[in-house]
């Protein structure tokens, strides 16, 4: 397939197009070049014309876009790219759509501080964080698109902790201190993650409950708190680092 990626420059965007090239022609976007594809175009997701231009022509699209800080850029970013990413795919008949985003689009505090066994078909409780609040609102604005459009397939993987294979959190210089510290209860792997957002890509469309499925990937933690199972029996996902280092002594 030819695949289109948003937000290739970011955290996730090198495990995924590494994996993906292999068995796919990638097109990487960001608004800061990378040197190491002659497939790159600078893109400014929250301009609408742009994203238009940059995705004729591909087969599918993967959002990896994000900012979480600032409110106007949050909302630029995280709710008015994805608009502009699902205004693209209907007007070019792109039937394979991949967002992303952080645990709390569905799972805010209200959710992720009292429950557990905490699945991915819920309905949304992000809470008012601004990261959350606009990334969740293009969830809901991805729905949309694919109830109005019957050809669109929208999925929605969510990560949150993501962790190199020397256990490092992303962001941080040092290893996670388990003594001091708690494991945040969904972590993951960029390998493991990464493999998700594959397994996505390549699945037979016809296969999905319904035009608009959202996973949750995090690792089998002992933990229960949030469910990963929709993805192992959909997409054929498998956990492969159970991260145990940080969470068991006997480690």
């Amino acid at each position: 397939m030819r695949v289109l990626i948003l937000g290739a420059n970011g955290m996730m965007g090198p495990w995924v197009s590494r994996l993906l090239k292999k068995d796919h022609e990638i097109i990487e976007t960001d608004l800061v070049k990378i040197d190491s594809n002659i497939n790159f175009y600078k893109t400014d997701i929250s301009n609408l014309k742009e994203v238009l231009e940059v995705s004729q022509n591909v087969d599918a699209i993967i959002n990896l876009s994000v900012y979480r800080n600032n409110r106007d850029l949050a909302f630029n970013v995280n709710t008015l790219g994805t608009f502009n990413m699902m205004r693209a795919a209907e007007e070019h008949k792109i039937s394979r759509i991949i967002n992303t985003g952080p645990h709390f689009v569905l799972a805010g505090p209200s959710l992720e501080t009292y429950d557990f066994n905490i699945n991915p078909d819920i309905p949304s409780q992000s809470g008012v964080n601004i990261y959350a609040l606009t990334k969740s609102l293009g969830n809901e604005i991805c729905k949309t698109f694919a109830d109005n459009n019957e050809f669109i397939y929208v999925q929605t993987l969510l990560f949150y902790h993501l962790y190199s294979d020397e256990l490092i959190l992303e962001g941080n210089d040092k290893k996670f201190d388990k003594v001091n510290q708690s494991l945040n209860p969904f972590s993951v792997t960029w390998e493991d993650a990464a493999m998700a957002i594959k397994l996505a890509l390549e699945i037979e469309l016809e296969k999905l409950d319904s035009r608009a499925e959202t996973y949750f990937i995090s690792e089998d933690l002992p933990h229960t708190k949030f469910i990963n199972s929709k993805a192992k029996n959909k997409l054929g996902w498998i956990p492969r680092n159970k991260l145990k280092p940080l969470w068991s002594y006997d480690e």
